[in-house]
């Protein structure tokens, strides 16, 4: 097995330490900056559905602004938001390199997706069932859990795989400030030495991340479907 992938990954099988490296490296930063999009992702999508006009806790005000903010953030590239969140990313985690510097673009890059996601999700929820809460009595925190969040569950983890696999296709570009991970591994020993085998390793491995991912989501959100 061993001949065969040299035959194969020459250049990767040279060190292999490498690539096993650089796929840590995008694990840690999908599972760190994931965890905190999936907090913040979820907390401001359920605001943008309570608030809306119509909403069981409408303000046009927070509506508004946070619509807006979110629109803003979903329209900046990635590689840009990296630079201007560098000092910010300085503050909070004390560093703007390596895997610790990118955490914070990472998080405003995908939480802002997957609150729309959430959004568009809780939109589906039936509105009788909503009306039915409130009509019983039940407050607007009671609506959300019991209502809201329970019957959109299976469109929520639909959402957040689509966000994770975007997450992990985010992690490609943290390079930039020297974090490392598989799209850095592929350009930086890959590419631009022509080691066409490491691109393509990168590539492979990549696939099968976000195949496991793609798993996982499908099989939380049957579960869900009732």
């Amino acid at each position: 097995m061993h001949e065969f992938l040299t035959n194969l990954f020459p250049y990767v099988m040279k060190k292999p330490e490498q690539l096993g490296k650089s796929i840590l490296e995008t694990l840690e930063m999908t599972a760190w900056a994931g965890g905190f999009m999936l907090i913040f992702g979820l907390l401001f999508g359920i605001l943008l559905t309570v608030t809306r006009q119509g909403g069981i806790l409408e303000n046009k005000g927070v509506y508004q602004v946070l619509d807006k903010v979110i629109n803003l953030l979903r329209s900046i590239p990635f590689v840009i938001l990296i630079a201007l969140l560098m000092n910010l990313t300085k503050i909070i985690m004390g560093t703007r390199i390596g895997v610790r510097g990118v955490i914070v673009p990472l998080i405003f890059g995908s939480a802002p997706f997957f609150a729309r996601q959430v959004d568009a999700a809780l939109a589906g929820v039936d509105k009788g069932l909503v009306e039915a809460a409130s009509s019983m009595g039940v407050g607007p925190l009671g609506i959300i859990f019991r209502v809201y969040l329970k019957e959109g569950t299976a469109a929520i983890a639909r959402g957040a795989t689509i966000t994770v696999i975007n997450l992990i296709g985010l992690t490609a570009m943290s390079g930039y400030v020297g974090a490392g991970g598989l799209g850095d591994y592929a350009i930086t020993y890959g590419y631009n030495y022509n080691r066409m085998d490491i691109v393509w390793a990168a590539v492979i491995v990549t696939v099968l991340i976000v195949s496991v991912v793609q798993a996982v989501g499908t099989l939380i959100a049957k579960l869900a479907t009732h």
